[in-house]
């Protein structure tokens, strides 16, 4: 079996009705991957309230790290500023289950870290500045192969599961920075809406998160968006999608009303693509 992976490309694109991703420059390619080759785990938070660091997700990324036969994962702290802090955290967490971590920013070549890594975990932070490095670095088209095509477990979360997607459009943080584009890694044809909340009715007369998405959806050719509460997780594998964790998720389809999916839901139909 066989799955469609976008690869954003906007040389190859031709669309009938103009969408705005012609318009702006970030159409897709299809390029086609071994159903096996991709193996996702991506997290809306690294914690939920009352837990420790990643505890909620413990189960599930073990028996993706587990299943990939991973002894060491190469951690991307680049969503936060201070890289020493951030690694020495990240690796005391998975030290814990039994797992080196080494840290691209230590790395003489973060090309070549990548090219040798047995899985990828992206921690949270700024969204700008984490996809803004990974262009810096040149590392968005060799994470993006040892994924889809090398079958790489990538472990992503908040900020590292919006880069995972096809853009950052729909991520929460300001633009502290700016990268070259928003297109991101393209793991998956879909977007995500990290630490979704729901509308509570409250004073506050500012925009609802899901307000926002239906905004970001009024663009012609975009694509569908997970609202991933806090204590939720998506698991890609090859042509799969399943929803996990302890909170069920929000999905919006362009031109549709929102629906609500349990956490257990086969969401597979969001890998089918977006734009013909």
């Amino acid at each position: 079996m066989v799955f469609l992976t976008v690869i954003w490309r906007a040389s190859s694109h031709r669309c009938k009705i103009g969408c705005y991703l012609c318009r702006s420059g970030m159409a897709p390619t299809i390029k086609r991957h071994t159903a096996t080759g991709r193996h996702v785990l991506l997290l809306s938070s690294s914690t939920v309230h009352g837990s420790d660091y990643l505890e909620f997700a413990s189960g599930e990324v073990n028996k993706l790290l587990q299943q990939c036969d991973v002894s060491c994962i190469l951690f991307i702290p680049y969503a936060l500023r201070d890289y020493d802090g951030y690694a020495d955290k990240i690796s005391a967490a998975f030290m814990m289950w039994g797992y080196k971590v080494n840290s691209i920013h230590k790395a003489k070549s973060p090309m070549e870290a990548v090219r040798n890594a047995e899985a990828f975990y992206v921690g949270g932070g700024n969204t700008f500045q984490l996809l803004k490095t990974l262009y810096d670095q040149k590392l968005i088209e060799p994470i993006r192969k040892r994924v889809l095509e090398e079958g790489v477990p990538y472990i992503g979360s908040s900020a590292g599961s919006n880069v995972a997607t096809i853009s950052i459009c729909t991520t929460n943080d300001m633009p502290i920075v700016y990268p070259p584009s928003f297109t991101s890694l393209g793991l998956v044809p879909f977007n995500v809406n990290p630490h979704y909340l729901d509308s509570i009715p409250t004073t506050y007369m500012g925009e609802t998160r899901e307000e926002r998405i239906q905004q970001y959806h009024e663009i012609p050719g975009v694509p569908p968006v997970v609202g991933l509460r806090e204590g939720s997780l998506l698991l890609i594998e090859g042509n799969t999608v399943t929803l996990k964790g302890n909170k069920g998720a929000r999905i919006f389809m362009p031109g549709k009303d929102p629906k609500e999916y349990e956490t257990g839901s086969d969401l597979s139909f969001l890998l089918k693509g977006m734009c013909s």
